[in-house]
């Protein structure tokens, strides 16, 4: 049986941002392949809406919930099979990768560098032809054919954003100055920098990942939630209710 840390939540902060009433948005960042780590967040969430009924509890997925860590193949099996609360999964780069190398073998040697080899073996796939430097296409092959279709077709619904009330839920950011429907889809999965540096109003306060903290950070305009699960074992989300914020942290206890 396994055993866990549950941390304890800092109290609620409150934010110049709010959701509707009756509705709770549980904001998940990335899970990079940390099967442990989601199934915990599974259950704390659970335990957070038993603990604290309400009408419309929304589960948000930010991203990235393949590579790096051992179990891509488990975390896509539970997120594209889970059906309550209501939930919404979003793009992150690394599907964008994944994606691409199936549509285009060429590009497997660039996933494979940030990442892509853990899903690959994820999904029993051998890299060893792609790490000798052969034809790729084999492997995009082998991926295809391992990957449940039910896996592809989550994958390739994942959507690029969504708005609750004041907040605006996207993989990486938005570009300063562009209004939501103008914004380009490689901005939103990629952008850093000039998003993260950006002082002012987003129009909405922005719930993210993509870019990985030691700890869920809390901005006037933004809130990042990747706290580097695949290394430092630590997925956060962001509870958001009313006015109010407060953060989870679900940490597998170490063996």
């Amino acid at each position: 049986m396994l055993a866990f840390l549950r941390r304890r939540a800092p109290a609620a902060a409150r934010i110049a941002a709010s959701v509707p009433p009756g509705v709770r948005v549980y904001a998940v960042g990335d899970v990079h392949g940390r099967l442990d780590c989601l199934m915990l967040m599974e259950a704390m969430i659970a335990d957070d809406i038993a603990a604290r009924p309400i009408a419309n509890p929304v589960v948000i997925h930010l991203g990235d919930y393949i590579d790096r860590g051992p179990d891509s193949h488990g975390v896509i099996e539970t997120l594209s099979m889970a059906a309550t609360p209501a939930r919404h999964h979003l793009l992150g780069n690394h599907e964008r990768f994944l994606l691409d190398a199936l549509d285009n073998p060429a590009r497997l040697e660039g996933w494979s560098a940030v990442g892509g080899l853990a899903a690959l073996r994820s999904y029993g796939v051998d890299p060893g032809p792609l790490l000798r430097g052969r034809d790729p296409g084999p492997v995009a092959d082998a991926l295809r054919e391992a990957m449940p279709p039910h896996h592809l077709a989550f994958l390739r619904r994942l959507d690029l954003m969504l708005v609750v009330g004041d907040y605006c839920f996207v993989h990486a950011g938005l570009r300063p100055g562009v209004a939501l429907e103008r914004q380009e889809a490689d901005d939103v999965i990629w952008l850093r920098d000039e998003f993260l540096n950006h002082r002012g109003s987003f129009g909405h306060v922005v719930v993210h990942g993509h870019t990985a903290v030691p700890e869920a950070e809390i901005h006037p305009n933004r809130i990042n939630l990747d706290s580097g699960a695949y290394a430092s074992g630590r997925l956060s989300a962001a509870v958001l209710e009313g006015a109010t914020v407060r953060i989870m942290v679900a940490q597998p206890a170490s063996r």
